[in-house]
């Protein structure tokens, strides 16, 4: 598998088909929702909402499953700290290692914190993996009237991310084929990464050298007003998207309330 390779979402899925802006702003209002409070309920039905939304994304669930592991690895972990390190654990005693007890409250705290973690970064993923790049920037420039210069140098280093991955691999063949590295076992990698993070960097800093040459030969950001190959407007199926992720977020967030485990980040 080549690091920092893409998802590609499907065109012809609902989500994917939704104009980027109104797709980043209800990601934005999910993260909001997630990040105020830290809430068992709240994080759930956010989750099922958002996996209902990964149905009609258009991505492979293989690709968003291993894409995601490590986000889902680092969410059990967090679970385990938080439950392990309970400042005061109340309720039924569940475990008890020396100084280590485990509550059924701290367990259920420890839970409600990893699927907050997963929510807002799920929400995050499933935005942008959905989003064409060039979609994006020229729907910066026509309605949030960004600097196009800024733009579409943004877009080309977002253009070249997969490269990263597949010169790291590349680097990595050479590098063995010389003589200089192994990857044998983790302490060679551990001891070959710098290295190999350095010649990457060289090479990323000559690419963009070039391209930059290259815009700059080609007319980027020389004319003082530049015209859109593709204008498209937000229609009322794409206000739909926010509409949903207002929607959803307000129902969580209400239930959670409702039921009494909608509980502040920070105490008032």
């Amino acid at each position: 598998m080549i690091l920092l390779e893409p998802l590609v979402a499907d065109v012809r899925a609902p989500l994917a088909r939704a104009h980027p802006l109104p797709k980043l702003a209800g990601a934005a209002v999910l993260m909001v929702a997630l990040f105020v409070t830290v809430d068992l309920v709240t994080s759930s039905i956010v989750l099922g909402g958002l996996g209902a939304a990964a149905a009609l994304s258009g991505l492979r669930p293989g690709a968003l499953a291993r894409r995601t592991a490590p986000l889902l690895a680092a969410a059990v972990g967090i679970a385990l700290f938080n439950t392990a390190l309970a400042p005061e654990p109340q309720g039924t005693r569940l475990l008890e290692l020396g100084p280590v007890v485990v509550t059924q409250e701290s367990a259920l705290a420890g839970l409600a914190a990893a699927l907050r973690l997963v929510g807002i970064a799920f929400s995050g993923v499933l935005a942008v993996a959905t989003i064409d790049p060039t979609d994006l920037a020229d729907a910066l420039v026509q309605h949030v009237r960004a600097s196009p210069r800024f733009v579409v140098g943004a877009l080309a280093a977002f253009r070249l991310v997969p490269l990263f991955g597949l010169e790291w691999q590349t680097l990595g063949l050479a590098r063995r084929a010389r003589g200089i590295e192994a990857d044998r076992s983790l302490v060679d990698r551990l001891r070959a990464f710098p290295g190999r993070t350095f010649g990457l960097l060289v090479g990323a800093i000559r690419r963009a050298t070039a391209l930059a040459l290259a815009m700059d030969a080609r007319g980027f950001g020389r004319a003082a007003c530049r015209t859109l190959a593709r204008p498209r407007p937000i229609t009322i199926a794409d206000w739909a998207v926010l509409a949903a992720a207002l929607a959803l977020a307000a129902v969580a967030t209400a239930v959670g309330l409702s039921v009494g485990t909608w509980r502040p980040l920070i105490a008032l």
